[in-house]
């Protein structure tokens, strides 16, 4: 039997600099659990941290604070763009503007509450993961307009296994019988996503997927998979039909949900109160689609932090819909698939690269 390739991670190394105690060490607790993101240091003042890069600090990006107190944070903002080629992603308060001309590869507001903590944690991982998607050269992979990182690409990107023509056999009866696939991810899901998606061939019934992703990447990242995949994956706009072989998207800030009227399925997207800590939430695409196709449903739940999704997949698998958790082995954070198995939400549990496999198989077996 041939040995089983052990993945290896990318490691995004940043600096972070926040005058902050408190924000400080939430962010590093925060990315503790992530296997992708390493605060290699952190500083509250900007001249300590000028000090180390000196002494020879090896990062791919830094976050740092910008303020009208801490004026020399933009300079050195400004410094590791010019003289090292590092991006920046500038944190700041609501009540602040950060001055246009500031070269940083993106821009998030500071938590206000505890309870933002985590979407503001999310929103951090998401935003330093897509920029890392380069290759060797420095370019975006596929044309992408993503801001880079100096960072190269890793060479453990998880391959697929393919389905069979047995596996999708079945396909175009499952269609014109109603059955709708699910997908939901957080940490790491770009690529778990990706890997999943390029296995679904364009017999495959409708696809609705929530990556916890802010506005705009959302729309960048569907392009790129619409130009790799075989199925049509576009960012969801409300009122979307739903199609064989078309994939659906949420948009960042916008929540989508599974709805059907005398012409078939169709989606409502708009704007909402974070739910399970997020918009989109997974959880509430899951509970649409528990509530709209039940048992002509299945549903899969990958790699993130927290816990959004494990109760709508539960709701999907209570309506006899076929729900799988990507394994742990295979997770970038094994948080929300952790969280859907401990709930007894999941019919199986799967590595990455069976998963779009074992979709397509079951969805032509049946499970009911």
């Amino acid at each position: 039997m041939a040995e089983k390739k052990q993945s290896v991670k990318l490691k995004i190394k940043i600096l972070l600099v926040d005058r902050s105690d408190a924000l400080r060490s939430a962010v590093k607790n925060f990315f503790s659990a992530n296997n992708t993101v390493e605060v290699t240091d952190d500083f509250a003042d900007v001249n300590d941290a000028r000090r180390k890069l000196g002494s020879g600090l090896t990062i791919n990006a830094a976050i740092i604070e910008v303020s009208p107190v801490k004026p020399e944070n933009a300079a050195f903002i400004r410094e590791l763009a010019e003289k090292h080629s590092v991006p920046c992603i500038a944190i700041h308060e609501a009540s602040y503007t950060v001055p246009e001309d500031l070269p940083v590869s993106d821009i998030v507001k500071k938590p206000r509450t505890r309870s933002e903590f985590a979407s503001f944690g999310t929103l951090l991982s998401t935003k330093l993961i897509l920029t890392a998607k380069v290759n060797n050269s420095g370019k975006c992979e596929d044309g992408a307009v993503f801001p880079v990182l100096n960072v190269k690409s890793h060479k453990g990107k998880v391959e697929p296994i393919q389905p069979t023509r047995d596996d999708i056999s079945g396909l175009d009866k499952r269609t014109r019988d109603g059955y709708v696939v699910a997908l939901g991810a957080s940490t790491g899901g770009t690529d778990a996503l990706e890997c999943i998606i390029k296995t679904f061939p364009k017999t495959m019934p409708p696809v609705l997927v929530v990556q916890h992703m802010p506005p705009v990447f959302t729309k960048l990242y569907s392009e790129r998979l619409n130009r790799c995949c075989a199925v049509h994956v576009k960012e969801a706009q409300d009122g979307d039909r739903l199609s064989q072989g078309l994939c659906l998207i949420a948009a960042g800030g916008a929540h989508m949900e599974l709805k059907r009227d005398g012409r078939g399925y169709y989606v409502k997207c708009g704007a909402g109160e974070k739910v399970s800590g997020h918009c989109p939430s997974v959880d509430v695409l899951f509970t649409s689609v528990a509530e709209t196709a039940g048992r002509k449903s299945i549903g899969a739940l990958m790699t993130g932090m927290g816990a959004d999704g494990a109760k709508g997949l539960l709701k999907m698998h209570r309506s006899g819909a076929y729900t799988i958790g990507q394994d742990k082995d295979s997770c970038v954070v094994y948080g929300m698939p952790m969280e859907a198995y401990k709930l007894g939400a999941c019919s199986e549990q799967q590595p990455l690269e069976n998963i779009g496999k074992t979709l397509c198989r079951r969805l032509t077996d049946g499970w009911n």
